[in-house]
């Protein structure tokens, strides 16, 4: 049985990942990761958790984390958009959960397209 200063951790963890996922305004950075079968077949799972986890741990409430499925590309799996507003949309190729990190940290945070990962 778990105490409650634990479950109490537990939800404010929750909490910021799920807002994370939910919110998706116009005005809003959105991050939307290809999870269809090739992409989740080529590690798409791990990077759509770490686009949540690296958003919410920074506390980037202007960010939105969402999926799409199959855009027909799969030799370029996992695949990511990046959509900033007022800028054209980036598509990162070829994801990992620590390029993932390095894209929050230069583009979502720093403003900063992360080239060497865009096709």
């Amino acid at each position: 049985m778990k105490t409650l200063e634990e479950l109490l951790a537990i939800k404010s963890v929750t909490k910021k990942t799920m807002l994370v996922r939910e919110d998706i305004g116009d005005d809003k950075i959105k991050i939307v990761v290809g999870m269809g079968t090739c992409g989740i077949a080529a590690g798409a799972r791990d990077v759509l958790n770490a686009f949540v986890d690296g958003v919410a741990e920074k506390e980037l409430t202007n960010v939105a984390v969402t999926q799409m499925g199959c855009i027909d590309m799969c030799k370029y799996e996992p695949i990511v958009e990046v959509t900033v507003p007022g800028k054209e949309k980036v598509t990162y190729v070829n994801m990992t959960a620590e390029k993932a990190a390095k894209v929050i940290e230069e583009h979502i945070a720093g403003g900063e397209p992360v080239s060497e990962y865009i096709k």
